[in-house]
């Protein structure tokens, strides 16, 4: 049996942050999403000028980096299994972007996303993925032929989430289209088919976690992850801190 060659990288999509095997990124370039709220937060604060995230593990590695890093006044960020940090800024973009200032530093802690972005230290390349920088993110890919790109969902507390596979799903479609003949594992498929199906608004808003933000009358910040295309920032980790491009 032969296969025809192909002319472009393989896309394939992990659906939770726990599917990673870090043995296997060499090479590899990972984007990571956690479109409620990890990523689209990071994406956020950039744009309203933060110089750099420092994306933490737990609430204890933020505050120790925060009395560490030796930087004066850092925006201290997060959530920890869907409660708010006291002495922490609410992990949501909008409302870091009513603390974060031009050339401030953020320390960001959630349970899902950050940790996703850390487990990705050893691939070539790791970029944040959102809805709201989708197109961004792509332009900064530098993918060949016999490259793999990874969309990491980052899921929910160690389960699959809507609103991450539709971010992957829309990622996938502006991949293949910006590098056509390459190859989509299943996964990538799936992802893919559910996004060509369905509305951002509608499955953010019916997701699990957008379900508690509506509860929690935070209905601005689920809108506002689910515009697509709205920023044009792309971010990279480097050395575990993540830069604008």
């Amino acid at each position: 049996m032969t296969t025809s060659p192909r002319d472009g990288p393989t896309i394939h999509v992990l659906f939770r942050k726990e599917d990673l095997d870090p043995a296997r990124l060499a090479g590899k370039t990972v984007v990571v999403v956690d479109i409620l709220f990890a990523t689209t937060s990071i994406i956020a604060a950039l744009e309203c000028g933060a110089s750099v995230v420092h994306p933490a593990r737990d609430p204890d590695e933020a505050l120790d980096l925060s009395t560490r890093l030796g930087v004066r006044a850092p925006v201290l960020a997060g959530e920890s299994h869907f409660q708010f940090i006291d002495g922490f800024v609410q992990p949501t973009p909008l409302a870091l972007c009513r603390h974060v200032k031009p050339r401030d530093t953020l320390i960001y802690s959630t349970t899902n996303g950050t940790v996703a972005l850390r487990a990705c230290a050893g691939a070539r390349r790791v970029l944040v993925g959102a809805l709201i920088n989708t197109g961004a993110t792509v332009r900064a890919l530098d993918l060949g032929r016999d490259d793999t790109v990874i969309i990491l969902c980052a899921g929910t507390a160690g389960a699959f989430n809507m609103e991450d596979f539709y971010g992957a799903g829309c990622l996938v479609q502006r991949i293949a289209a910006q590098y056509p003949g390459g190859r989509m594992t299943d996964a990538a498929l799936a992802a893919l088919d559910y996004f060509e199906a369905s509305d951002a608004g509608s499955v953010l808003r019916r997701s699990m976690v957008g379900r508690l933000m509506l509860e929690w009358e935070l209905e601005a910040e689920v809108d506002f992850a689910a515009r697509i295309d709205a920023s044009e920032v792309a971010a990279e980790l480097r050395d575990d801190l993540v830069l604008a491009l």
